[in-house]
């Protein structure tokens, strides 16, 4: 679905991404693990088009998206929860929900209940200024409105980042439910050990690089990535 061939992304006269190159099959959770600075949100705002690379090139689904527009994004069927959530918190929580369909054309209603069923505590606060919310209640709210756009691919920046451990649950449970649905998903997170529990495959990370990869189980278990981010003393 999705293939970064040498991607490289400056900002000014530092290199943020240094020849990346990577790939996300249809129907995974694929979730990319490093230490802060490591180039995560970068790859995803690269992928969304808010920061074209200087070379390399951006295939999705056949199709060559390296130039193309940030706002145009949506419409080729990618979606991006940014990190800190960025919900317009002086509207309501159905408006916000309402604007992440406004590149749909025709009726977007029973797309609306969907989210509802996927996100009740969303249908009882739908009248509620979105500012109100809980952190918990803001990142369903973020992932509900791009899910509105129906995209193809969701690309996911640390969606558990400050949130108490019961509602990291629900919303890792969410993130399962969204690919089961048949939505491919692009994992940025902080907790590396629940995000390679729940992705398929993953890349690490370091200093703006992708310096290896594996199906998520493999990184599971190798001793690198056990004592680096998961926190383990491994024994050599």
């Amino acid at each position: 679905m999705l293939e970064v061939h040498e991607a490289v992304v400056r900002y000014g006269a530092i290199t943020a991404l240094h020849g990346i190159s990577f790939e996300v099959n249809q129907g995974e959770i694929v979730t990319l693990l490093g230490a802060n600075g490591a180039g995560k949100s970068t790859t995803l705002r690269m992928l969304s088009g808010l920061h074209a690379p200087q070379s390399g090139h951006i295939m999705f689904e056949g199709q060559d998206v390296t130039k193309t527009k940030a706002h145009l994004f949506t419409s080729l069927g990618i979606g991006h929860v940014p990190e800190g959530r960025r919900i317009f918190p002086q509207m309501t929580v159905e408006e916000n929900l309402e604007i992440g369909a406004f590149r749909r054309r025709g009726s977007y209603s029973d797309d609306l209940e969907r989210m509802y069923e996927t996100f009740p505590i969303l249908k009882e606060r739908r009248k509620q200024i979105g500012g109100n919310l809980s952190g918990g209640e803001q990142q369903m709210l973020a992932i509900g409105r791009a899910l509105m756009g129906q995209p193809r691919l969701l690309l996911l920046d640390e969606p558990s980042m400050g949130l108490a451990p019961m509602i990291v649950d629900t919303i890792f449970r969410i993130i399962g439910e969204i690919r089961d649905s048949g939505t491919t998903v692009l994992l940025v997170e902080q907790n590396a050990a629940q995000a390679l529990r729940l992705a398929d495959r993953g890349y690490v990370m370091e200093n703006g690089k992708i310096v290896f990869g594996d199906t998520a189980s493999n990184l599971l278990t190798d001793a690198r990535v056990r004592a680096v981010y998961l926190g383990e003393n491994v024994e050599s």
